[in-house]
């Protein structure tokens, strides 16, 4: 079949994204799904940074590839073996797909899978397949899903069936910035009620975390940014206080505020500059938490006796440490029982047109979540 995609050719060309259009809208070939593939009709995909990296050359990946990986849509049609799914399902995509045989998932981390993985990496789903073609030539698959087409064939282990009255643009949010930002709190720090807590980057991902803190009982709630747009946001979310990122004293306002350093730091920025403003804002015995991706070349460096004399513990969070078919229905009731208000988070929805200007808002930082909706 034919499907409409957003395609890009070539990493690292300048802004403004809507004139130069480094994704190019086209209409491409898709094979049906395989065994243990999925067809799911595209309803609504977020546009995260982890997309603006590719397209900006900070996260290379093998090229032409369809990018998209935060979604939400409805199976069409089903490959061999797929269990647990019927046409006419509500999914949500996640973009590690758990193979549920390596070591990482043997021991419930599905966020680390090895073949998941290296499939992403390659540009291919699971096993090595490429359903996406052009003129004749593959098409690569970003993380496993290439959710900016009407269209995507998926491997059903990327997939998590939803209720139907869930709407779709705030669905989407749930397979990454909220798998990942709520992840983070839930998971990886294992937040205590009553914690003092610090969100360094209030973008989609961050402001998720902001809301998890919350949820979770957060006693001070300090929120981090450069925005002051953003920052005001966060406080409509809970916080209890906010920060310009640009200050000069933002540490030492943050650890008077704190009362000596947040009990756990969050970097949701994707920056080293970020990740060392969470780590000074941090507390002794206190936990940094980062689940931003910086340029691969970008180091962060701490006085090793500091993390030894003061017990620091730093730690990485891919996914949000989560194991999606049991966290994103859980974090979706929470947002049903008025938790965590996601929808806020949507700053903006575009069409796939649109699609390029949408990236230049992201990269200004002028936008929170946006998602492209596709019309049925």
């Amino acid at each position: 079949m034919k499907t409409r995609a957003a395609v890009l050719d070539a990493m690292g060309l300048p802004s403004p994204y809507a004139a130069t259009h480094p994704l190019a809208i086209a209409a491409i070939d898709l094979d049906p799904p395989g065994p243990g593939e999925v067809l799911v009709a595209m309803r609504a995909a977020g546009l995260c940074h982890s997309d603006l990296s590719v397209i900006d050359g900070n996260r290379p990946r093998p090229l032409p590839m369809v990018l998209g990986h935060e979604a939400a849509g409805v199976v069409e049609a089903l490959g061999e073996g797929v269990t647990g799914l019927a046409i006419g399902d509500h999914v949500i995509t996640t973009f590690v797909p758990s193979c549920g045989a390596c070591e990482p998932c043997g021991i419930g981390r599905p966020a680390l899978c090895e073949p998941g993985a290296a499939s992403n990496v390659a540009g291919t789903l699971p096993g090595g397949a490429r359903r996406l073609h052009r003129a004749g030539a593959d098409v690569l698959h970003h993380l496993g899903v290439s959710a900016f087409a009407d269209h995507a064939v998926v491997s059903r282990r990327s997939l998590v069936r939803i209720d139907r009255d869930l709407p779709f643009d705030v669905a989407a949010l749930f397979g990454c910035a909220v798998l990942t930002g709520v992840g983070a709190v839930v998971n990886t720090a294992a937040l205590r009620a009553g914690s003092r807590v610090g969100v360094v980057g209030l973008g989609g991902v961050g402001l998720a975390a902001l809301l998890g803190a919350r949820a979770r009982g957060a006693g001070l709630l300090l929120a981090i940014d450069l925005s002051p747009a953003k920052r005001s946001l966060a406080l409509e979310l809970g916080a209890t206080h906010v920060l310009d990122a640009a200050d000069p004293d933002v540490v030492a306002q943050a650890r008077e505020l704190t009362r000596g350093g947040a009990d756990v730091a969050f970097e949701m920025a994707g920056s080293a500059q970020a990740m060392d403003l969470a780590y000074r804002i941090t507390r002794r015995g206190g936990t940094t938490v980062t689940a931003g991706l910086s340029p691969p070349a970008a180091l962060f460096s701490v006085p090793h006796v500091g993390i030894v004399a003061e017990e620091r513990a730093i730690r990485g969070s891919y996914m949000g440490g989560a194991d999606p078919a049991r966290d994103i229905p859980r974090y979706i009731a929470w947002y049903r029982a008025g938790k965590l208000p996601v929808d806020r988070l949507l700053s903006h929805r575009l069409g796939l047109d649109e699609i390029n200007a949408g990236f230049d808002r992201l990269a200004s930082g002028d936008a929170v979540r946006q998602v492209v909706v596709f019309d049925r």
